[in-house]
């Protein structure tokens, strides 16, 4: 869901919470103060509230792993038609872990494996939906002469719809030969037609002109009262002979469609139907002609119409026709419209109402559309658990309830949580406790289980609760709030904004920013409010907070005015000391005020877009590439950021070619920079090295500044060391060190290290780790330099997990250390602690490599095929799930 998807409960808490006018008056150029005094813990209370966790629409089942081997081992064996369907539940499961690559993955897979052209349709619009806003991308690559119409329109007349032809066999009664041709007589009109080519159109006519019927003695035939025109016939006449239809009006077409329906004529009824296809422009079109195709089962219009509205997602959602005819299709106007695929149409239609208002009457009627279109379990439990989340929003309590209790017969555990946050609406805390402890009880319990039943328990009980979830799934943010909230009112300032920074140094989560500037406006820290309110708006320009009532730009007005106000000079003084100390967050803050105060803005907008890369927001990033290139002041700076744009989204030739037009305008850095970066990732030739040098010195040679030159000395220093040239390495490093590019320690500590100064490395690193503001990868490098200090090592990952716990690589070196001193089984544990929050390739190849050791075959297979749907195409992986499929008993 791209919208926040908030409990019931959860809002009904927050009505009368916060008050925001109470505390952000301006009087006089002022912020009022929240209280006498900031410390009162009840003032602190007015507006620091943390929401409860909602109950996500999300398939999550107890073992991923599991059902993922599942459905790859069903994939094996399927059939095509199949196979389209269990990549959409695939999909399902990385969007209940939040996976986003992997979830687009899935999709494309249902895509390109679609068997029906309305799987084709259906998988091909979800991801047009998913790629919105990325039109730019087709442009830039037509200007590369490369198409982008990957998910363009589809040819529904390779609709495959069974055609009953008549029996060419005919009886002439009475071998009359005058009665070789027929009259219809319509109206006062006489339309005379070839007796047996008619009688070739369907079953009905070859019995009534061929039969024992009054007719088949008859010249003349009166159907005037067939609601068929004289020019109808004509047309039907012309078509018995040529077998295809000429230019015709879509209103006749329609009448020939319903008069051959009349008659059987499936023939004719095809060619119309093919014909009006074609017709189907517009959305006004598809409404119009939708209607006929469902009356009429005519499948390829329909299909023609339906490729129209899902075209216009999510617009056409907001027409009430559209939705109509979406919303009351029954079963076999659903098998009109879409086929099969009903179960992955309507999963799209209710993914995109949930995205525009999770509580809107559209989203139940596809949701309950979802529920009658589903065939298996798995399917049906998604479903009920989908509208069961919707009703729950709705306060429609004791329906959601019947849909949770459905979805939980069905095997979805996580539905409980809906029982048992309806439980608690109702006033039954005890029940709801009960009901968690019981599934915590009964099976492998996960971190959703525990931060639920700390909302139903007080004091140390919900402390211990809220401990463990951490402890069993680190990305759960709402633990990380509570704590942050609950020292606030317990005046411990360090301690809540250290609380909130563990979570904010490896998720940036909107809603614990906005809670540390929540926590730095308690305590009057307005430079530092401003820093997150800016970092907010940089990631989401029309943010509100407070539950949605305050627009987050208006805050950050009213603490403007309690913040001084930098020169452009100031500003780019505080940018490179924050990029220097790799304070990611920071650096968005000062470039957000930077673009507020004019300048270049293309520049600062590619700054912006680097920043976002590094947090891992590749969405925000692409948008602010996109600024750059709106904004930028000449034409090779354009064509620098469409390069980039082109590269980021892997059209890494494209972007080389971008890259080369900009240096043909004007020798730049950028550009120069750019070609480098791209003709090393693009080709696998070593002899590209010397290339790459020799850009790297071009683009070191342009005007820039220090904060890009010694990304560029720092990333000449990288190839140079893939090329053996040590010396020339680290003075690379050390020149770009002086212009305090911090992170060139790590190279300078590889160079150490290549000359087995173990000693150095591990020095250099450390003053990594001190100088830098986000330091996980630091400690993990300097992990590597411990010179066999296995203490060290130790230390130094178990830092790297507690500052960012969803970096696999100490997990995977404690296992292998457990596994070296024969711990098998606490190997194995290790390794599963990460599997349990994270779906990672090399986590579970290795735990796969551990179970096939110890002679655990079947579990050995289920790692390996879960693995496979993580990275269908990993050699290795592919290579170990062949020798452990050879030994499954």
């Amino acid at each position: 869901m791209r919208t926040f998807f908030p409990s019931d409960s959860c809002k009904e808490s927050q009505l009368n919470a916060i008050n925001p006018q109470s505390w952000l008056q301006v009087e006089r150029g002022k912020l009022s103060k929240l209280s006498s005094s900031h410390t009162n813990s009840s003032s602190i209370e007015s507006f620091i509230k943390v929401p409860e966790p909602p109950i996500l629409p999300f398939f999550k089942p107890i073992d991923y792993v599991e059902v993922l081997a599942q459905i790859h081992e069903e994939m094996e064996s399927c059939s095509p038609q199949e196979r389209s369907t269990l990549y959409l539940l695939q999909f399902q499961i990385f969007r209940g872990l939040g996976e986003t690559k992997l979830m687009r993955r899935s999709l494309r897979s249902a895509w390109q494996r679609a068997g029906t052209v309305h799987e084709k349709l259906v998988f091909g619009a979800w991801l047009r939906y998913e790629k919105q806003g990325e039109e730019l991308i087709a442009d830039l690559l037509a200007t590369c002469n490369k198409c982008a119409q990957e998910f363009g329109p589809v040819d529904v007349s390779q609709l495959q719809v069974e055609v009953n032809g008549c029996s060419k066999e005919t009886v002439v009664m009475k071998g009359d030969k005058s009665l070789e041709n027929v009259n219809f007589k319509i109206g006062d009109e006489i339309i005379v037609c070839d007796r047996q080519k008619i009688a070739s159109l369907s079953a009905p006519f070859h019995a009534m002109l061929n039969g024992y019927f009054t007719e088949s003695s008859s010249q003349d035939i009166d159907l005037s009262e067939n609601n068929i025109s004289p020019l109808g016939m004509r047309t039907i006449g012309e078509f018995s002979i040529t077998g295809s239809l000429s230019e015709v009006h879509p209103d006749l077409l329609l009448e020939i469609l319903v008069f051959s329906n009349k008659f059987c004529c499936e023939r004719l009824k095809d060619a119309c139907d093919r014909k009006l296809a074609s017709l189907v422009c517009t959305k006004d079109d598809a409404v119009e002609f939708m209607e006929y195709a469902i009356k009429q089962n005519s499948p390829v219009l329909a299909a023609s119409c339906l490729q129209v509205f899902l075209h216009e997602l999510p617009d056409c959602l907001n027409d009430e026709r559209v939705v109509e005819i979406f919303s009351h299709a029954d079963r076999q106007q659903r098998s009109i419209m879409v086929g099969l695929a009903s179960f992955s149409l309507y999963c799209l239609l209710s993914e995109v109402a949930m995205n525009l208002d999770p509580r809107s009457d559209k989203t139940v009627c596809f949701l309950e559309q979802l529920i009658e279109s589903a065939e298996t379990d798995r399917e049906k439990l998604l479903a009920f658990h989908q509208l069961g989340c919707v009703r729950l929003l709705r306060k429609e309590y004791d329906v959601a309830e019947g849909l949770f209790e459905k979805a939980v017969s069905l095997g979805h555990v996580y539905s409980i949580a809906g029982l048992a946050r309806l439980g608690y609406i109702k006033g039954h805390k005890l029940f709801s406790y009960e009901k968690l402890s019981s599934v915590i009880s009964s099976v492998n319990p996960l971190g959703w289980m525990y931060q639920e039943r700390s909302l139903y328990c007080e004091g140390d009980k919900r402390s211990e609760d809220l401990e463990k979830a951490t402890e069993l799934d680190p990305t759960l943010t709402y633990p990380y709030m509570y704590r942050a909230a609950s020292l606030m009112m317990k005046q411990n300032v360090q301690a809540a904004l250290a609380e909130i920074n563990r979570v904010l140094g490896f998720k940036l989560a909107l809603e614990c920013m906005e809670l540390r500037f929540c926590l730095y406006l308690a305590i009057e820290d307005y430079k530092a409010a401003i820093r997150d309110v800016q970092a907010i708006l940089t990631l989401s320009a029309d943010y509100r907070m407070f539950e949605g009532r305050v627009a987050a730009s208006h805050l950050r007005t009213l603490v403007r005015e309690h913040v001084g106000s930098w020169t452009t000079a100031d500003c780019w003084m505080q940018l490179y000391d924050r990029w220097s100390s790799v304070d990611d967050i920071g650096s968005l803050s000062v470039i957000y005020q930077m673009l507020e105060s004019g300048g270049a803005k293309g520049v600062l907008y590619f700054r912006q877009s680097l920043l976002l890369l590094r947090l891992n927001c590749p969405d925000a990033a692409m948008r602010s590439l996109e600024l750059a290139r709106r904004h930028a002041s000449s034409e090779h700076e354009r064509l620098v950021y469409e390069g980039w744009i082109l590269y980021d989204t892997g059209h890494c030739e494209e972007g080389l070619l971008k890259a080369e037009e900009s240096i043909k305008i004007s020798r730049s850095f950028e550009a120069f920079f750019l070609k480098a970066y791209a003709l090393a990732d693009s080709s696998l030739d070593s002899s590209c090295s010397s290339t790459v040098i020799s850009l790297l010195e071009n683009a070191l040679k342009c005007p820039s500044d220090n904060l890009r030159k010694g990304q560029a000395l720092n990333n000449l220093g990288s190839v140079l060391v893939d090329c053996g040239k040590l010396d020339s390495a680290a003075d690379c490093y050390i020149n770009a060190l002086k212009i305090r590019h911090t992170r060139a320690h790590q190279g300078l500590a590889r160079v150490h290290f290549l000359k087995n100064d173990k000693a150095t490395a591990y020095v250099e690193m450390t003053k990594l780790i001190e100088k830098a503001k986000n330091n996980a990868s630091a400690y993990e490098k300097r992990s590597e330099y411990c010179d066999r200090d296995r203490d060290l090592t130790k230390a130094d990952l178990e830092m790297v997990t507690r500052i960012d716990p969803l970096r696999v690589y100490p997990y995977r070196y404690r296992a292998a250390v457990l596994m070296d001193s024969r711990k098998e089984k606490e190997a194995i544990a290790e390794l599963s602690r990460a599997i349990t929050f994270k779906a990672d390739l090399h986590v579970l190849h290795l735990r796969a490599a551990f179970h096939e050791h110890v002679g655990d075959v079947l579990a050995a297979l289920r790692d390996c095929r879960a693995a496979l749907s993580v990275d269908p195409n990993h050699q290795e992986m592919l290579e170990l799930h062949s020798r452990v499929n050879s030994h499954e008993p």
